[in-house]
């Protein structure tokens, strides 16, 4: 009983520490993104609050454009034009959700050319990592 006790709490400490490194490259690379735009904010709360909130409301937000945006490149032929609706539709996406984080958050400035290159960076990296089934 103690040895799977041990092994329980071992893999739930191991899963909690790779989400931690996940969720800092996460911090650490919109940050850097934001010291390259010259992005002003208050405080590194102010910066962590503006993260897990654009991270939150994207996930809630993809939900549903994601899937409108899987039926629409179901009916596409080729691969070009399903890459781009796909891209138009991850840029529309996190364009609605940092607006909306940016709106209610006052201790972050972000410009309108900042926050359409920060959008476009992060619908890029979204496309190249996504999971894609190779058939």
């Amino acid at each position: 009983m103690k040895e799977k006790t041990k092994n329980i709490i071992g893999m739930t400490l191991l899963i909690i520490f790779l989400m931690g490194i996940i969720a800092a490259i996460y911090f650490f690379g919109i940050t850097g993104i934001f010291v390259i735009l010259g992005v002003q904010y208050q405080s590194i709360w102010s910066l962590i609050i503006f993260v897990m909130s654009v991270f939150i409301l994207g996930l809630v937000v993809d939900v549903f454009t994601g899937a409108i945006a899987k039926l629409t490149v179901e009916i596409l032929s080729g691969k070009i034009k399903p890459m781009v609706i796909e891209f138009l539709f991850g840029f529309a996406t996190n364009w609605i959700v940092i607006m909306t984080v940016d709106a209610f958050m006052s201790s972050l400035n972000l410009s309108l050319e900042t926050k359409f290159i920060f959008s476009l960076i992060l619908t890029f990296f979204e496309l190249v990592f996504q999971d894609k089934n190779i058939s």
